[in-house]
């Protein structure tokens, strides 16, 4: 993008299957790894069904990587040889994405987060070390479940510990639920072939609709930059784009909405960053950057979570957001936010 190969079009990821279906995404040619056809002639597009369906069912021409070291998985992943116009054949390991290094920052912040995860919940994490320090801490609660844009290794350990069963989801019941795989080959050995793990289109997975229907449905997800009100930034730097915007959003309002009414949404992030000069600065802000796009606005935050505490911001108004948000920034640049603070709501903190 920076170099003007590209552009960014703001979408979320459950809507991109529409989008190919109503020709806002026009496909021509649409280029995919499978897995060696079966007896019956079906290949399966393995670790990614998000949209990789739609785009065969809509372009014009298939062409086909068969990969023999593709995994099998279950789900809404096959389509027939017949469906695909052109081939080759291959055979060589997927990409891996390897174990991130979790320090102590991750694993304080692993530990607030699971301090708000109740027996029986069904989570969505998202993509790190952050999702992966969480999972760490997990390994005293019982009968979790997964829908989730994703998963890595760290679940496959808390289902080989018994912590993850899926056996008291509200749908899907003893199923993990996911619309792609992104971690090492020890996690795609574990999809592959195993009813456990069903693999759907990310306009159903991402649905926030569908997401609701959890009970206890609590999303993990990152971000960049929070201001006094509330306001997430998650994919962009200033007006540079930084990144996509995910299942962030889909996550937030599904888990607002979960069937019991007790989901959460927890946006978990280091206190601070460091710049390329190697200056830190607060990730909690008066003020988003100049030209920075709000990604899960004041009205959808739910819990921040830093390595210094938990911050609600359900049902407080905007100073004691304020507050509770100056409590979990870094200690170096809490006098400076209290100052902030007391300019902007002309009131002591």
């Amino acid at each position: 993008l920076a170099e003007g190969h590209g552009q960014f079009v703001p979408v979320y990821f459950h809507e991109v299957p529409k989008y190919i279906r109503k020709g806002i995404f026009p496909i021509d040619v649409a280029m995919v790894m499978v897995s060696a056809p079966d007896r019956n002639g079906f290949c399966s597009v393995g670790v990614s069904a998000d949209y990789t369906m739609q785009a065969i069912r809509s372009a014009k021409i298939v062409l086909a990587e068969i990969n023999d070291q593709v995994p099998v998985v279950y789900g809404e992943t096959f389509v027939h040889i017949s469906k695909i116009d052109a081939f080759v054949e291959t055979s060589h390991p997927l990409p891996e994405l390897a174990l991130p290094k979790i320090g102590e920052i991750e694993q304080a912040i692993g530990k607030h987060c699971a301090s708000l995860i109740e027996d029986g919940s069904t989570l969505q994490l998202g993509i790190g070390a952050i999702p992966d320090a969480v999972l760490s801490q997990l390994k005293d609660k019982k009968h979790l479940g997964i829908h989730s844009e994703m998963i890595s290794d760290g679940v496959v350990d808390l289902y080989e510990a018994g912590v993850i069963d899926c056996s008291e989801k509200s749908i899907e019941k003893g199923k993990m639920i996911v619309t792609f795989l992104m971690g090492t080959k020890r996690l795609y050995d574990f999809a592959a072939n195993n009813p456990v793990l069903e693999m759907k289109t990310v306009d159903y997975v991402n649905n926030p609709a569908v997401i609701a229907q959890n009970s206890k449905m609590v999303c993990i997800n990152a971000c960049l930059q929070v201001d006094f009100m509330g306001q997430v930034v998650s994919d962009s730097i200033g007006i540079k784009q930084f990144s996509g915007v995910g299942g962030q959003v889909d996550f937030v309002r599904g888990a607002a909405m979960s069937l019991d009414g007790k989901g959460k949404a927890i946006i978990a992030m280091p206190s601070v960053a460091k710049k390329k000069d190697g200056t830190m600065i607060s990730k909690i802000v008066p003020f988003i950057d100049h030209g920075a796009a709000v990604t899960t606005n004041r009205h959808d935050a739910d819990y921040i979570v830093t390595e210094h505490g938990i911050a609600e911001m359900k049902g407080k108004c905007l100073q004691d957001r304020a507050r509770a948000l100056i409590n979990i920034a870094h200690p170096d640049f809490r006098e400076e936010l209290k100052e902030e603070f007391e300019k902007r709501f002309n009131v002591g903190f």
